[in-house]
């Protein structure tokens, strides 16, 4: 009887108990989430924009006689200097022609001793009054034509060494030359035929588009004072590739062409740079992230804090009084690094969630604290 009054107490009591300890434990405690506080700050505003690599010279070496090739100096994918011999082509008619012209020129000038002595003889004879001023107007006048005949023989001969110099077809510029496109023995025209490109690489430029409409509207923001310019020397240039990675040297802005292409619309924007490591090759498809100017008084959210609501527009998490969070839709503008410049939506002392806003609901309340960049909380 005893037994069967203990039990009934027991059963009484943890009835009366259960209940209570369940509903404790249906209650969750406020979720501590890592919050940053709005603080406007100048940033710059950098766009990204689809761009092309191009050698900052290129030259086509082409030869400046005709003849047969004998020799390719040069390897083909080499670095060469401007002036390196690249091709020879037989020079042996070449060597006649500058034969020929200095015969030519050694009876040009023995012609030129025998009329200064003719004149220098009418002179004399004509002082004497022997011979009539005509005979010494001829002598003056043969003494010219042969002065004449020098002049024109010494450049005959100066053109054949030439032309027997241009038998060495040497580089005109320094830099990466690429395949040959004549191989010996081929007969090659002066002036006309390609038989290399030389290209320079190191630095190289980029140029990139950007559509009229947006430049139009960064100069209207400049012009109303919400943006501030950045000197074209200050200006920070990065190149991103297509598998995302970015190339590990700045470049710098060289300028922004005057005019519009009337078919694209776009404007053409040119920056240069250094590529000693040859990563960078001609006709490369590049994004240039290019900093244009500055915002005085910008906002800014690490990238994590930015959701998407079902229609996939931005939204944040705001902390507000008595430590409940409300979604907050946000418009954003360009990236800089790993956070987002915020258009409109936010005000400065706003306390926007970074860590723990994929979990978060409207009005639930949280226990926040300041977050750590992953950079700063590792030092």
């Amino acid at each position: 009887m005893k037994q069967l009054l203990l039990s009934s107490v027991i059963a009484v009591s943890f009835g009366l108990v259960a209940p209570a300890a369940l509903a404790q434990q249906g209650e969750m405690p406020p979720a501590a989430v890592s919050f940053v506080e709005m603080t406007p700050m100048p940033l710059p505003v950098i766009n990204e924009l689809p761009g092309r690599v191009s050698a900052t010279r290129q030259a086509e070496v082409r030869p400046r006689i005709s003849g047969i090739v004998l020799e390719r100096v040069f390897e083909q994918g080499s670095i060469v200097k401007a002036g390196d011999v690249l091709y020879r082509i037989d020079p042996a008619q070449y060597r006649v022609r500058v034969a020929s012209a200095e015969g030519a020129l050694a009876k040009a000038r023995a012609a030129q001793m025998n009329a200064r002595d003719q004149e220098r003889r009418a002179q004399q004879l004509r002082d004497r009054n022997i011979t009539a001023n005509v005979d010494l107007e001829n002598a003056t006048t043969t003494l010219m034509q042969a002065d004449a005949d020098v002049t024109i023989a010494e450049a005959a001969l100066a053109e054949a060494k030439l032309n027997l110099d241009y038998t060495e077809v040497t580089a005109p510029i320094s830099g990466v030359i690429g395949r040959a496109l004549v191989t010996e023995g081929a007969l090659v025209s002066a002036q006309t035929e390609v038989l290399a490109t030389i290209q320079q690489l190191d630095p190289v430029y980029v140029d990139f588009t950007q559509s009229s409409s947006a430049l139009l509207k960064l100069r209207r923001a400049l012009a109303a004072g919400e943006l501030v310019a950045t000197a074209p020397n200050e200006a920070q240039m990065r190149l991103l590739f297509d598998d995302g990675s970015e190339y590990d040297q700045p470049g710098r802005l060289l300028f922004s062409e005057a005019t519009v292409d009337a078919l694209t619309g776009q404007v053409t924007l040119r920056g240069e740079f250094p590529n000693s490591a040859g990563d960078l090759l001609p006709g490369l498809y590049v994004r240039v992230a290019v900093e244009q100017a500055i915002r005085r008084d910008a906002l800014s959210v690490p990238q994590m804090a930015v959701q998407r609501d079902a229609q996939g527009n931005a939204m944040v998490y705001v902390i507000g009084a008595e430590n409940k969070v409300q979604a907050r839709p946000v418009v954003l503008g360009t990236s800089v690094g790993a956070t987002w410049i915020v258009e409109s939506g936010l005000q400065a002392g706003d306390k926007v969630v970074v860590e723990g806003a994929q979990k978060m609901i409207p009005d639930a309340v949280v226990v926040p604290e300041p977050w750590q960049a992953p950079q700063a909380a590792a030092n």
